[in-house]
């Protein structure tokens, strides 16, 4: 079992994110039973539910929210995975 926490604690750099791309891909390929969100429009909106609600995560974990989080960069990410092969 893949502990996700500990990959996403690790990650520093562009090529550490990449990596922990690559290994939820294969994980949903490997274990799709235990993913909640199998298509890409259920994923999707859970993704912008989850950011809607992020700050909360934090604040339960008693952890400090993120502060100047690049958003745009996420926003660039997503619609260029639209096109790009």
């Amino acid at each position: 079992m893949v502990d996700f926490e500990k990959i996403i604690e690790s990650i520093k750099s562009k090529d550490d994110f990449t990596e922990f791309v690559g290994i939820l891909m294969q994980d949903f390929q490997n274990n799709k039973d235990e993913w909640e969100n199998k298509t890409l429009d259920t994923y999707l909106q859970a993704i912008q539910h989850y950011t809607e609600d992020l700050d909360g995560y934090y604040i339960s974990q008693n952890a400090p929210v993120p502060e100047n989080v690049p958003w745009k960069v996420f926003a660039v990410i997503l619609l260029a995975a639209k096109m790009y092969e």
